[in-house]
């Protein structure tokens, strides 16, 4: 037996990740990025902003499984579209390719309120 061992390319963790089932930094900052990015596809039908710039999302998780649970509210528990929104929050992190499932829980607590929202969302609806 050699003492010697096989000098493998350096892809940023991603092979160690992949074998291991868990997820490198890159490719965990690349997840999160697109996750934002199709959480700001989604928009509240009463107000032209995105949730994600509104401050409806609470937290989003990532395991290292690539299941993605986030935890949101509604700017008022009896919003119209309470039924629908998490659905097409579900939908549009699905969207992200290597995501394997995700799931959205709706909460109240904290209530939402206007000082969640980003300076963005506040230009955009002139809040300021």
């Amino acid at each position: 037996m050699s003492d010697q061992t096989t000098p493998v390319e350096d892809d940023g963790g991603r092979a160690a990740a992949v074998a291991s089932g868990k997820i490198s930094q890159h490719e965990l900052d690349h997840l999160t990025d697109e996750i934002i990015t199709a959480l700001k596809t989604v928009f509240d039908p009463e107000i032209p902003v995105d949730i994600y710039e509104l401050g409806l999302i609470y937290k989003v998780d990532l395991s290292d499984d690539r299941d993605v649970a986030v935890e949101m509210t509604l700017t008022a528990p009896g919003c119209p579209v309470a039924g629908e929104m998490p659905i097409w929050v579900e939908q549009a992190v699905m969207k992200v390719e290597g995501i394997k499932s995700a799931t959205v829980e709706l909460t109240f607590d904290p209530p939402w309120d206007a000082s969640k929202m980003s300076d963005e969302a506040k230009l955009a609806l002139n809040m300021f």
